[in-house]
This record gives structure tokens, C-alpha cells and sequence, in this order.
């Protein structure tokens, strides 16, 4: 199961997913289905303007884990 962990993110760098969403060119709301994980999938374009604006990595955001 593929995670998205952009609240994480967003608080250590002090920011508000609006501000983000605003900043990287995307509607708020379909910022927050990423942020939800309800998201079927990401251009990488997007995932790099998010990297890029937060200055963190895919992996800092993206996690796997295994469902049980």
C-alpha cells in the first residue's frame, strides 16, 4: 500500500497545504485527495513542484508498506 505522508512535510516546513497548493499550481482540493490518499495517481511533475517547494525528497512524502 503506497502512503502519502504530505501533513508530515507541511508542518515541519511550517506551511499550509493552501499555501502549497497555491505555490505548486494545483486546486486545493485536489491537494487534499493526494494528501488523503484517495489519489490513484501523481504526475511527476506535480510530485517534483512539491519536492521542489518543500525541498525534501519523494521518499520524505511516499511510503510503502505492506497490507496485512
Amino acid at each position: 500500500m503506497i502512503e502519502i505522508d504530505l501533513d508530515v512535510m507541511l508542518a515541519i516546513r511550517k506551511m499550509t497545504s493552501l499555501e502549497l497548493s497555491e505555490r505548486i499550481g494545483i486546486t486545493p482540493a485536489n491537494l487534499s485527495i493526494l494528501k488523503t490518499g484517495k489519489a490513484k495517481a501523481i504526475r511527476f511533475s506535480t510530485l517534483e513542484a512539491i519536492c521542489k517547494e518543500l525541498d525534501c525528497q519523494p521518499g520524505d512524502i511516499i511510503k510503502y508498506s505492506k497490507e496485512d
